[in-house]
């Protein structure tokens, strides 16, 4: 799963730290997996991710625009390039080692921008207020790997002020929103990389997105 990097405080400590919210990871094991943190540091490529089953890119800031080809908005917040480059590089090695993927609102747009998609910089309704999350109701296109975990819709929790525009290459908009914006896409080809824009981590409870990839990983050994 890869982290945040960001001022942290904890004990006697006011840092520079890894840190990632506790809901993934209790996520992750509750649906069976064992959990291993990646920072936004070091070196991620084909081989030296040789050891993960799969990779879940976790929300958090806005991406650089410049990522995508625009100048920022004056929404846009400000950018945090050693995540950006560590999370494109962990998701081109990912998808060259067929690795199962799951991104997770920023880890969805990660996804369409590592492709040469790009980004709305801001859309209203889908991020109320700081710390409260939006529950939308969602359309799951038929015949998709998220049909089969949720049926033709569900209820998601959504913190998000960004949306896809331009589709990454070989991307498929497999959810979206009562106002049209992408909430989930797909891969064509991969054995399972799916988006979501919402938070599935926030329900530890439901844990059908991260049983798919775990069982996704699994085929794979």
């Amino acid at each position: 799963m890869s982290t945040y990097l960001e001022r942290t405080r904890f004990g006697f400590w006011d840092v520079e730290a890894a840190v990632l919210y506790r809901g993934y990871l209790d996520c992750v094991v509750r649906a069976g997996g064992n959990p291993v943190m990646l920072p936004p540091v070091g070196e991620w490529t084909a081989d030296t991710i040789g050891f993960l089953d799969g990779l879940v890119l976790a929300g958090g800031a806005d991406l650089d625009p410049a990522s995508y080809g625009q100048e920022p908005a004056p929404e846009t917040g400000a950018p945090r390039p050693e995540r950006d480059a560590s999370e494109f590089a962990l998701v081109h090695a990912a998808l060259k080692n067929d690795l199962p993927v799951l991104g997770v609102c920023r880890g969805m747009q990660v996804l369409n921008v590592a492709l040469g998609g790009t980004l709305h910089q801001h859309v209203d309704g889908h991020n109320p207020a700081p710390s409260v999350f939006e529950h939308t109701d969602i359309s799951v296109e038929r015949d998709t790997a998220l049909a089969g975990i949720f049926g033709a819709g569900t209820t998601v929790q959504c913190h998000h002020h960004q949306a896809l525009d331009r589709l990454g290459d070989g991307l498929r908009v497999t959810a979206t929103a009562p106002d049209g914006i992408a909430e989930a896409v797909e891969l064509a080809g991969a054995r399972f990389v799916v988006g979501v824009q919402s938070h599935p981590e926030q329900d530890v409870d439901d844990l059908r997105l991260f049983e798919a990839l775990i069982a996704a990983a699994a085929r794979a050994r």
